[in-house]
């Protein structure tokens, strides 16, 4: 199915995930009139039902869905409809204790939270397919359902199991990937510490070992955790498809790197028909709004950046972080507006009336234990006026002035042991180079190695330590065809099998970036070194040093100090029509953004200097007209250009020449043709 959108809706989708299993049917109607007052327009329904509706297996209770899927549809509020597979109820797991999952160092969970579950069981495949198919035979047409909601939250908390019967399951999924036990001892390498294998059934998931384990093994099974997840949500989202015709299947993902490191979200936005988020701030962060666009950026680019859906954030503090810290007036709407900015066709919640018991009574909701008479359900109320008058802009797409290539499988690679540093981070130089181009006011699309780069004038590669040969040829035919390109320390090294690619590192970028890394340079811990570069400019490091050897890049900043004294830092490569930048160290804050304000000239992106610090500008286009949205995200009031006249969305005044954007507040202008 093509990129769809939720069915029935005029609107953005706003709402939150209900649970009114939690309250007395009395409560329901109370809810429904307060969703209206809200302007809900979607909530999402059963993600936790599964023992309320089937509480013995093949009995199943649908009357109180039924009932609640009225007064919603009564109401014009539409039904995100979810199966409940993410938590089998009690009587599945007496039945089935196998089924529960194993950690690598062999103790099995036990049920009593969320989300224990081994996804190769097939008792639990058959259990999930019986409670789907009896959902898709009774709401497959139900005039409030405007989509399918599968499981909730895949690879939150655990992915991966090492029980038996996974066991079975991933020798199943290697000899698919690799036909011949010849080629899986090549790919694994498993000539070193005589580890080759002579019959498949020799083959055990990295379990606990006495010291580190064959990190080529480790990354296949990091690959086949992510793969059987996803056999399971193809297998419900078939009979969806099959028993719903026409109405749109997802599953809410959590892209943000600070959330789940676990699912290669490239190879699953393929199999959904809407690309769905869950984001929460990491709430002690001094500027969590740069997380948050981070997020909602990648979302968008998973998607190829066709419009998605935010199915959770949070109107306050959330209880399972360190500190609930609570969001401060006027943030909520900040934070939803924001991803609506980047591509978000609502803004959705967990959860609407905050629970009185269970694990997250402490987590904020749009009806909080406060009730009506606070300042969260005020500014609920008002966030859903103004969502109302952004409707004209669905299905318009934001406007990306720039790329990172980010890519999961080579993170994974990465975080394995025994690496150079244990200081080496993959996250935070994504975090880091993201954050640069935030504060040059670049919206920013993320982009596969491999994938298409001709639209972007700069990409940056902030860390890429598994890189296929076609990945580096892809990103030399982007350099010649005239595209800037910034890489970071410590990418190319390896190849898809984590085998150092032959040859002087970064192997698969030595042409591109016309140097080779005679050794690598680990710093000690608070270790800093200096690079010196044009007119003496100084920039300041830590972390790493390279040895590097320039083959045709021009050194542009110098080691000065360190172990790497006197060799290049940060060279720059002309190759065909374009350049590529590359920064052998951790740079800090300044120095990042030194060198991509640099790089920036050369792919001739003007510089944003009338813009203040943490005051967002991003563009929305399409056909239904040109949109700009405004974040002000300080406290002092803020004069932005916008590049045209137009009308603002909350009020309806008429803006020529500079909007007025008070501090803390979101303003939005449609543009004239």
């Amino acid at each position: 199915m093509p990129h769809a959108a939720p069915q029935g809706l005029d609107r953005l989708a706003y709402g939150g995930d209900y649970n009114p299993e939690q309250w007395p049917e009395e409560t329901w109607e109370e809810d429904i009139a307060l969703m209206r007052e809200a302007g809900v327009t979607m909530v999402s329904v059963g993600i936790f039902s599964w023992a309320k509706l089937e509480p013995s297996p093949g009995v199943y209770d649908f009357g109180w869905l039924d009932r609640l899927l009225a007064l919603l549809h009564d109401a014009g509020i539409r039904a995100d409809l979810a199966t409940p597979t993410v938590v089998p109820p009690a009587w599945f797991y007496r039945a089935h204790p196998d089924a529960l999952p194993v950690s690598r160092a062999g103790v099995r969970w036990e049920f009593g939270s969320r989300g224990a579950i081994c996804h190769s069981s097939p008792a639990y495949h058959e259990a999930a397919a019986g409670i789907t198919r009896a959902l898709g035979e009774r709401y497959g047409s139900h005039p409030a359902v405007a989509m399918w909601h599968v499981h909730n939250e895949y690879g939150v908390p655990v992915l991966e199991c090492y029980c038996e019967t996974s066991a079975a399951h991933f020798r199943r999924w290697l000899t698919e990937r690799y036909t011949t036990l010849d080629a899986l001892n090549a790919a694994w390498g498993t000539a070193f510490w005589g580890q080759a294998y002579g019959d498949w059934e020799e083959i055990q998931p990295p379990r606990a070992t006495p010291t580190t384990c064959n990190p080529a093994q480790r990354l296949d099974f990091a690959r086949f955790a992510s793969d059987s997840a996803l056999e399971n949500f193809r297998r419900e989202r078939d009979l969806l498809h099959q028993l719903s015709p026409g109405i749109p299947v997802t599953t809410n993902f959590m892209v943000s790197p600070t959330q789940c490191d676990t699912i290669d979200y490239w190879k699953w936005a393929q199999e959904v028909d809407i690309v769905t988020n869950d984001h929460y701030l990491v709430a002690e962060d001094d500027r969590n709004h740069i997380n948050l666009s981070m997020a909602a950026d990648l979302t968008r680019s998973v998607g190829g950046g066709k419009p998605w859906l935010l199915l959770e954030h949070s109107t306050s503090g959330v209880n399972w972080q360190t500190r609930g810290i609570s969001k401060r007036p006027g943030e909520m709407a900040r934070n939803s507006m924001a991803h609506v900015a980047r591509g978000s066709e609502g803004a959705m919640f967990f959860q609407w009336r905050a629970s009185r018991f269970g694990a997250e009574k402490f987590h904020s909701a749009m009806v909080p234990h406060a009730g009506t008479d606070s300042r969260i359900w005020r500014e609920v109320v008002a966030l859903g006026a103004d969502l109302g008058s952004l409707s004209g802009l669905r299905g318009t797409r934001t406007v990306a002035d720039a790329a990172i290539v980010w890519d999961w499988q080579s993170w994974w690679a990465q975080k394995l042991e025994w690496r150079p540093s244990e200081d080496l981070d993959t996250r935070e130089r994504a975090e880091a180079v993201y954050a640069a181009l935030f504060d040059r006011h670049l919206t920013v699309d993320f982009a596969h190695p491999e994938a298409d780069l001709s639209a972007y004038p700069l990409v940056v590669v902030p860390a890429l330590y598994l890189m296929t040969q076609a990945a580096g040829r892809n990103l030399r035919a982007y350099v010649e065809g005239g595209g800037t390109l910034v890489v970071g320390h410590f990418s190319g090294i390896v190849d898809e099998h984590d085998a150092v690619h032959p040859g002087p590192h970064p192997g698969a970028l030595r042409d591109v970036l016309g140097l080779t890394v005679e050794e690598f340079q680990p710093l000690r811990r608070h270790e800093r070194v200096t690079l010196e570069g044009p007119d003496g400019h100084r920039l300041t490091a830590d972390v790493w040093a390279e040895t590097v050897v320039a083959r045709g890049a021009e050194p542009v900043w110098t080691y000065t100090d360190g172990p790497a004294a006197g060799c290049p830092a940060v060279t720059r490569h002309e190759l065909g029509e374009g350049s590529a930048w590359y920064l052998s160290t951790r740079l800090d804050a300044d120095g990042l953004d030194t060198v991509l304000a640099a790089a920036g000239l050369d792919a001739r992106i003007a510089p944003r200097e009338d813009l203040p610090r943490d005051v967002e500008v991003v563009r929305r286009e399409g056909a239904a007209g040109r949109y700009v949205f405004v974040i002000n995200h300080t406290a002092a009031d803020a004069e932005v250009p916008v590049g045209g006249a137009g009308r603002e969305l909350f009020g309806g005044r008429r803006v020529e020449g500079d909007l007025s954007v008070p501090a803390g507040t979101v303003r939005v202008l449609h543009l004239d043709d």
